[in-house]
C-alpha cells in the first residue's frame, strides 16, 4: 500500500474548513482594495468628503471622472501608448526569447555553453544605469517608443524556464523529424511549439504584465509628454494633481456642475490601468501554474 505525502492527503472536515477559511480571508484581502478602488472612482465629492478617504459605502454613483479622463486626451493617449507598447513588446519578447532558448536547449548548438554562461551571468551583475542610458543613447533611442522595448526585450529569468522547458521534451521526437526531413526551424516551429503552449502563454503574461506596467524606462528615455505610457500618466497625476488631465475636456465649466473628486480620478486611473491585466489574466491562469512547474524541473 503507498503512503501518499501529507500534502496529498485528503484533509479532515477540521482541516477542510480550516483551509476554505483561510482562502476566503485571503480572496477577500485581494478583492476588497479593488473594491474600495472601483467604488471611489465612481464617487462624488460628496461621498469622497464623507468618508474621509476611499469609499466603502456605496453613496452617489458617478461617471464624472471617467468622462473627465477621456475627454481630456491625455489618458486615452497614454492608454493607446501602452497597448502598443505591451503587443508589440511582448511579440519581440517572445520571439527572442523561443528562439533563443531552443538554441540554448540543443546540447551541439554552436556556442552553447559560453552563451549560456553570459545568459546565467546576468542574474549576478546587472549593466547599471548611466551605461544602459549611454548606450540607448548611442543607438539613437532617446525619445522614442522602441526605449521601452528594445532594453528589455529579453528577461535571463524566463529564458531560463523556457529553455528548461524545451531540455524536457524529448529528444526522439526531434530525431524522427530530423530523419523525415524537417530543419531546426521547422521542428521549433510544427513540434515544439504546439507541445509548449502552457510555458509561451506564461512567459508571454509575465513580458505583457512588465510592459504594461512599465513607467521607469519611459521616464528615463522619453522627453515628449505625448509619447508617455499610462503608468507614467498615473504617476504624474500623483505628483501634479488634477491640472495633468483636468481642464481640457470643459467639465466643470457649466454653471452649477463641479469636477469629479480628485481622489475619483486617481482611481479611475488605477481602474483603467488595472482593466487589461484583469480581463488577459483568466484565459492564462490555467497555465500558469503548470507552465512554471515543468518548465523548472530541469536546469
Amino acid at each position: 500500500m503507498t503512503t501518499l505525502p501529507p500534502w496529498a492527503e485528503r484533509p479532515s472536515r477540521a482541516g477542510g474548513l480550516l483551509k476554505g477559511l483561510v482562502l476566503t480571508i485571503i480572496v477577500a484581502s485581494v478583492l476588497f482594495p479593488i473594491y474600495m478602488v472601483v467604488l471611489t472612482s465612481l464617487s462624488t465629492q460628496e461621498a469622497v468628503t464623507a468618508s474621509g478617504g476611499l469609499v466603502i459605502k456605496p453613496s452617489g454613483l458617478s461617471l464624472a471622472a471617467y468622462r473627465e479622463l477621456f475627454a481630456g486626451g491625455v489618458v486615452t493617449r497614454s492608454v493607446g501608448v501602452s497597448l502598443g507598447v505591451t503587443l508589440v513588446g511582448t511579440a519581440i519578447s517572445l520571439i527572442v526569447t523561443v528562439l533563443a532558448a531552443y538554441g540554448l536547449s540543443r546540447p551541439g548548438s554552436l556556442l552553447h555553453r559560453p552563451l549560456l554562461f553570459l545568459v546565467l551571468l546576468t542574474f549576478l551583475f546587472g549593466p547599471g544605469l548611466i551605461p544602459n542610458y549611454l548606450l540607448v543613447s548611442s543607438l539613437g533611442l532617446i525619445d522614442t517608443y522602441w526605449s521601452l522595448i528594445l532594453p528589455g526585450a529579453v528577461t535571463a529569468f524566463n529564458l531560463v524556464v523556457m529553455r528548461a522547458f524545451f531540455m524536457n521534451i524529448p529528444e526522439e521526437v526531434s530525431d524522427s523529424a530530423r530523419i523525415d526531413g524537417a530543419s531546426e526551424f521547422g521542428i521549433l516551429l510544427r513540434i515544439v511549439l504546439p507541445m509548449s503552449k502552457g510555458v509561451t502563454a506564461v512567459i508571454g503574461l509575465f513580458y505583457a504584465v512588465g510592459y504594461w506596467n512599465s513607467f521607469f524606462n519611459a521616464v528615463l528615455y522619453l522627453n515628449d509628454n505625448a509619447k508617455w505610457p499610462l503608468q507614467v500618466v498615473l504617476r504624474q497625476y500623483v505628483l501634479q494633481g488634477q491640472s495633468l488631465v483636468v481642464g481640457q475636456s470643459g467639465v466643470g465649466t457649466i454653471p452649477g456642475q463641479s469636477l469629479p473628486p480628485s481622489l475619483a480620478i486617481q482611481m479611475a486611473i488605477v481602474v483603467v490601468a488595472l482593466l487589461p491585466i484583469l480581463f488577459v489574466y483568466p484565459f492564462v491562469q490555467r497555465h500558469l501554474t503548470k507552465g512554471v512547474i515543468i518548465g523548472a524541473i530541469k536546469g
